[in-house]
């Protein structure tokens, strides 16, 4: 490959080196399919060459609407090697606006969609004139008049390429390194989304900056459970994994958003992968589900659980400190309880874990110190889109729990204050970064574009500091910080996260301070764990009673005292900061409602937009007390 490789060159090079092995996994139907890395490619230049059949030109975008499949790679390098830009679509994205606005702002000519998804397409179609032909990635009984199988344009492909000789590959070969690979949409949390220009050269200098911060053995199997369309399962996912002859396999597509997270733990069982891609949010659920099912056995086997869980927490540390002369003692129990009990959790997990890579949010280090503890660490990585997004990440070897990993490779990175000033290691300020992965900008806006990257310098918007010339802290975002009414600073995720990681009452919080008298909490309670606690305190109440409810209300409160004075969690975050009101949601966040987004980070302006009223009788005295009506309708 030339110094800065496309795209293309990646891909050609890595296809024809690991030509015979394994790149692509799935289950259509009842059984797993392997795709080889030859036959990716030459699938590849089918669909690049039946696009070309049907008029795309070099630079012209297409919208891709499609569950994690092996057609979607095959899609997205077809679209490359036509030269032409691939605009990823979330599936989570119900409203038709939504969906109208990302094609029609990127100006797509053509949408390859899913057979489950085409339905979408069909109630907005009337509303995008300047979409010529909708590709179907399934076969179906019939199809509406501007809609074309994969099939077909895959025929129409092979028949170019025998018409055309050397057309497909003179035009892959014009494609240079600042030509655009993909238009990555944001999820709009203020005004419009923003299109995110990514870059073939951003892609591969990427993946060449992974490098130096992680390995992953050849012939090592990912599973893929995170959104294709996010530049995270691009790099960490597909182009990381080619690179070192590893292959991907993709959860299969459940009819409804619920029956594909069910399809999660079966896939992992038939697959058995040797490092997943994840987010807190799934981290946390997985771990929920091993209590749960340890629970089940009965209370010598969750004591036993617990303090083998205990011991190997206190043996490891913070990962890069852990065992040490007086720890020895430890080691001997430590695997005689990971043979006895942990060796059956990760079995769970398909057995051959080596470990899970974290990105999307801040991972809480109690989950790091848990996961580690089980023998499949969880390495917290820091990036962002506009950023094709790895800027950091732990690694086997490399790794302090509570950092956001060792800093890729070539890429320059300073912490700035307020005035943009550059501060010392050890100094909280704003993370800016500088490299090859920075994004082209903004589609068809100049303005923000301007505002994010300054002078080659991209302004994440995070806040953070180095703890050396390696090492980055991420703690929470630079600009969405809570004022207090005498203009004091605070960052909620620490508080936010330690709640939701530490109580299995409590699934999702949100502090908020807006320049108040005091801070508010909105929380989405587990309700099953409290009607648990309700039914053990007290059997005889009836569970919908308002006393019932009451009790539900007082336990929450409870967690949110242990870390006040004399809790449990004394100290860990400053008095003043902790909520004096609470707010119990009435429906949980999630993607569909707009309140987390394709990362499964909660997207805290839509949710403070939302709730607004409710916070407004927060902060009034009816509203601050606990039990107040509305909190007792929303359990």
């Amino acid at each position: 490959m030339t110094g800065k490789p496309t795209i293309i060159d990646f891909v050609e090079k890595y296809t024809r080196e690991y030509a015979s092995h394994v790149f692509l996994r799935e289950k259509p139907e009842d059984h797993w399919t392997e795709t080889t890395f030859e036959q990716t490619r030459l699938e590849a230049y089918r669909v690049a060459a039946g696009l070309m059949a049907l008029g795309v030109n070099k630079g012209d975008r297409l919208s891709l609407l499609s569950e994690g499949r092996n057609m979607w790679v095959i899609g997205e390098l077809g679209i490359l090697y036509a030269g032409a830009v691939n605009v990823p679509l979330s599936i989570k994205l119900e409203e038709g606006s939504d969906l109208v606005f990302r094609i029609r702002h990127s100006e797509s000519r053509f949408v390859m969609v899913s057979g489950t998804q085409l339905p979408k397409i069909r109630r907005i179609i009337k509303d995008l004139p300047q979409v010529e032909k909708v590709i179907v990635f399934d076969d179906l009984p019939e199809y509406e008049d501007n809609e074309i199988p994969m099939s077909e344009v895959v025929k129409l492909g092979d028949a170019f390429m025998e018409e055309h000789p050397g057309e497909l590959e003179a035009r892959y070969k014009s494609v240079g390194p600042d030509d655009y690979a993909n238009i990555s949409y944001t999820s709009g949390t203020t005004a419009d989304p923003k299109g995110i220009l990514l870059t073939h050269r951003n892609y591969t200098a990427n993946v060449e900056q992974a490098h130096s911060v992680i390995a992953i053995p050849a012939d090592s199997v990912m599973l893929i459970i995170l959104p294709l369309d996010h530049c995270f399962a691009h790099v960490a996912g597909f182009y990381t994994m080619m690179s070192y002859c590893g292959s991907i396999a993709t959860v299969p597509v459940g009819k409804t958003p619920m029956a594909a997270l069910r399809n999660i733990p079966m896939a992992i069982k038939e697959v058995r992968p040797h490092v997943m891609l994840s987010v807190p949010a799934l981290a946390r659920n997985f771990k929920k589900n091993i209590e749960t099912a340890i629970k089940a056995k009965g209370p010598k086997v969750e004591k036993l659980y617990n303090f083998a869980l205990n011991l190997a927490i206190s043996y490891n540390k913070e990962y890069y400190n852990r065992g040490g002369f007086l720890q020895l003692w430890k080691k001997p129990l430590i695997a005689l309880f990971d043979k006895l009990i942990f060796k059956t959790v990760r079995e769970n997990l398909g057995g051959r874990m080596m470990f899970f890579v974290g990105g999307g949010a801040l991972l809480d280090i109690e989950l790091q110190r848990y996961y580690c503890a089980i023998g499949i660490p969880m390495f917290q990585g820091y990036g962002l889109s506009e950023a094709t997004p790895i800027i950091s990440a732990n690694s086997p070897g490399h790794c302090i729990f509570g950092s956001s990993g060792r800093v890729v490779k070539p890429m320059d990175i300073k912490i700035c204050d307020g005035d943009g000033k550059e501060l010392p290691y050890g100094e909280k300020g704003e993370i800016v970064i500088r490299g090859e992965n920075v994004m082209a900008g903004y589609w068809k806006n100049p303005v923000s574009t301007a505002e994010t990257v300054v002078d080659g310098w991209l302004h994440t918007g995070d806040m953070g500091y180095m703890r050396d010339a390696e090492f980055l802290y991420v703690t929470g975002r630079f600009k969405s910080l809570l004022i207090s009414a005498d203009g004091e600073k605070y960052s909620p995720e620490g508080f936010e996260d330690s709640l939701t990681d530490g109580s299995k009452y409590i699934d999702q919080v949100i502090l908020h301070n807006n320049q108040d008298p005091y801070t508010t909490v909105i929380i989405v309670p587990n309700k099953e764990a409290l009607k648990d606690f309700v039914r053990s305190s007290n059997p005889a109440a009836d569970l919908d009673s308002r006393e019932a409810k009451e009790l539900m209300l007082k336990k929450i409160q409870d967690e949110i005292n242990s870390y006040r004075k004399g809790g449990s969690h004394e100290g860990m975050f400053p008095e003043r900061w902790l909520p004096a009101a609470i707010i119990v949601a009435d429906e949980p966040f999630t993607e569909q409602n707009h309140m987390v987004n394709s990362t499964m980070k909660i997207v805290r302006g839509k949710v403070e937009k939302h709730y607004a009223d409710r916070i407004a009788y927060a902060l009034t005295p009816e509203g601050k007390n606990l039990l107040n009506d509305k909190n007792i309708a929303s359990l």
